[in-house]
């Protein structure tokens, strides 16, 4: 809200604070929000959803450290912004199921585990 002057409550403000940052020249706006999941205004305008995993949550301290590295890993690798930010999605919701930052950071591996078991194509929601 501080740089829109919006509350992101649900997916519609979500909706129209990422409207606001692209009218700024931002061209992809994510908005993660915490146990709604995360969201995507793309620069085609394509709007989509990003539910949260269901996991047993201890300790959510660093989820956001979790969600931005397991982006900037997935994109580094040349994975597709969706793809990347269910990569993401996956990363953030195993380390929620640990206590502390660093040490509940999960494996490549058991990210790779989640995402296998994943139908993806049912996955992501369009707005």
């Amino acid at each position: 809200s501080i740089l829109t002057g919006i509350a992101v409550v649900d997916y519609i403000s979500a909706y129209q604070a990422a409207k606001e940052l692209q009218k700024k020249g931002v061209k992809d706006v994510i908005i993660t929000m915490g146990k709604q999941g995360s969201f995507l205004l793309s620069s085609k305008n394509e709007a989509l959803i990003f539910p949260p995993l269901a996991v047993k949550v201890v300790d959510t301290t660093g989820a956001g450290d979790a969600f931005n590295g397991g982006l900037a890993t997935a994109l580094s690798q040349g994975k597709e912004l969706d793809q990347a930010i269910v990569f993401a999605t996956a990363v953030a919701a195993l380390s929620v199921t640990k206590v502390g930052t660093a040490p509940a950071m999960p494996s490549f591996d058991e990210v790779e585990a989640v995402l296998k078991h994943m139908d993806l194509t049912s996955y992501i929601k369009k707005l």
